[in-house]
């Protein structure tokens, strides 16, 4: 299951998953389940869209958001020219063995 997947079909992903674990939602507890797990709702959720991190030179902590926009290929806005390649030199040599239709992406995006 990618990020890719769960903003395609957040629901259809979530009774897949269920299945899975063979732990079955209503359709009510299913509702929710997926209006909490929306990008927008854990965004505005402190416990899900924030990292505390002090800063060891004055003892002061940060409160840090996690989540940023929520699109899918926004790392192209991100990334630089030269951090994009190294990844993907890094993802290719890591991820060498296994079958590429195992992650796909590009069909998402």
């Amino acid at each position: 299951m990618s990020y890719e997947e769960l903003q395609r079909d957040l629901r259809g992903n979530m009774q897949k998953l269920c299945q899975f674990l063979g732990k079955p939602l209503s359709p009510e507890q299913l509702d929710s389940s997926v209006q909490h797990l929306s990008f927008s709702a854990m965004k505005e959720n402190a416990m899900s869209n924030s990292i505390l991190l002090r800063n060891p030179k004055d003892d002061t902590v940060h409160n840090i958001p996690l989540l940023r926009k929520g699109t899918c290929g926004d790392w192209k806005n991100v990334f630089t020219v030269a951090q994009s390649e190294a990844f993907d030199t890094v993802y290719q040599e890591k991820m060498a063995k296994l079958d590429p239709g195992l992650f796909p992406w590009s069909e998402y995006c």
